[in-house]
């Protein structure tokens, strides 16, 4: 009755020109329906129009007068069956005509297999001409669920582009914040402020977890203590100095972003693992530092590995609807300058930068000799998907309480 079903939908003649090249298997069929089917398929190459049961039944007799009067009753049973039966619907008659296609493909790949094991298969010729006959016919069972792009819906997410702040007065006039989805990679020589950069971010004044953003901060290159410090400098305002002084004062002010931060040492672990990290926790924010050392290791291509962890990291942004910031080395190149480019990223060519939304350099001013550490700091826009700003800000660094200031 099933079979039946399908040919009763196949009447159609535009739900049949949509199946006909799969179907053009007559195999699909029991024997008896295959008979059917032939006759459609005659039908519809000479007539465009649907047909119903009895236009059928009229070119199937003419096709076969020479039936036994058993197999003409035989048939005669069928069509009645044919002019009851409701067609199945469309969606489900798509998926059903899939599955038996895969399963009459499966059972001769199947056959090759068994001759394959008994030994009277010295060639794999005949699965290479299966595969290469029936590899356009192949239907995967795919439902696509289309995105909303509909005006008040993109009205309403272009007001979440920023949903998290910048607490940095000049790097906020220029991009305004960051949003679930996106990949931030961040890039600096060695004692610039890279770890100072993203406590400041996190849980300085006005930072994202005064925000509400939940942050995970997942460290796998100092202690995760003194990245921990860091953050209690920024939340607090104070030294570490001033913090043994003043514990109380500084408890209080770190009590009001300690329960949106979370932080764990990840040494030698990878994206893998980051990304169970994120699946589980669902932070609104996920900090890499460094987002370099979570890239497979096993490969001498350097340049490869990094780039399929930052499309991993990407895949995890959107996925999980958070925001990813990857932080990283820049190249020996970058030491002692101001202007920075993609180009000094450590260790990748392009994979991290196609894969950012937004990629900021830091860079810092030169220190004068006998006039101590300098505290500026440069951040270079090397690319921005958000807004599209392209140049270069200015700020201060407080190494002491690990904040950044314009």
């Amino acid at each position: 009755m099933i079979e039946l079903g399908l040919i009763k939908s196949l009447l159609n003649k535009e739900f049949y020109e949509q199946h006909k090249n799969l179907l053009s298997r007559n195999e699909l069929f029991t024997k008896d329906v295959r008979k059917i089917k032939q006759a459609l398929d005659s039908a519809m190459e000479q007539y465009d129009t649907d047909l119903t049961p009895q236009d059928l039944q009229a070119v199937f007799l003419t096709q076969n007068q020479t039936l036994t009067t058993a197999n003409k009753s035989t048939y005669d049973d069928m069509f009645k069956k044919l002019d009851i039966i409701e067609p199945i619907n469309p969606a489900i008659a798509t998926d059903t005509f899939s599955k038996m296609f895969q399963q009459f493909l499966g059972e001769k790949i199947a056959n090759i297999g068994f001759e394959c094991v008994n030994g009277s298969l010295d060639t794999l010729e005949p699965l290479r001409r299966l595969l290469e006959d029936y590899k356009d016919d192949f239907t995967p069972d795919v439902r696509v669920e289309w995105d909303d792009h509909s005006f008040d819906h993109l009205l309403a997410t272009a007001d979440l582009e920023a949903k998290w702040k910048f607490n940095i007065g000049t790097l906020h006039r220029r991009v305004e914040g960051i949003s679930g989805g996106h990949l931030v990679v961040v890039g600096a020589r060695p004692n610039t402020g890279k770890t100072s950069f993203h406590a400041s971010l996190v849980a300085a004044e006005n930072g994202w977890a005064r925000q509400g953003a939940n942050t995970i901060i997942l460290c796998n290159e100092e202690k995760y203590e003194r990245v921990a410090h860091r953050y209690l400098c920024a939340a607090s305002n104070m030294s570490m100095k001033e913090v043994r002084e003043n514990p109380v004062l500084a408890r209080k002010r770190y009590a009001e972003v300690a329960q949106n931060i979370r932080i764990k040492d990840s040494t030698g672990k990878d994206m893998r693992w980051v990304e169970s990290v994120v699946k589980h926790s669902k932070p609104d924010i996920v900090i890499l530092d460094m987002g370099d050392k979570f890239a497979d290791t096993s490969s001498e291509r350097t340049d490869l590995t990094l780039k399929a962890a930052a499309i991993h990291a990407r895949n995890i942004a959107k996925q999980y609807d958070c925001a990813v910031l990857w932080m990283s080395q820049l190249s020996a190149v970058a030491e002692g300058r101001v202007d920075l480019d993609q180009s000094m990223m450590e260790g990748s060519k392009t994979g991290k930068a196609a894969e950012a939304d937004l990629m900021l350099l830091i860079a810092k001013t030169k220190d004068v000799e006998g006039e101590g550490i300098n505290p500026e700091r440069h951040i270079n826009f090397a690319k921005n998907k958000i807004n599209g700003f392209d140049g270069r800000v200015v700020c201060m660094l407080d190494g002491d309480r690990a904040t950044f200031r314009a």
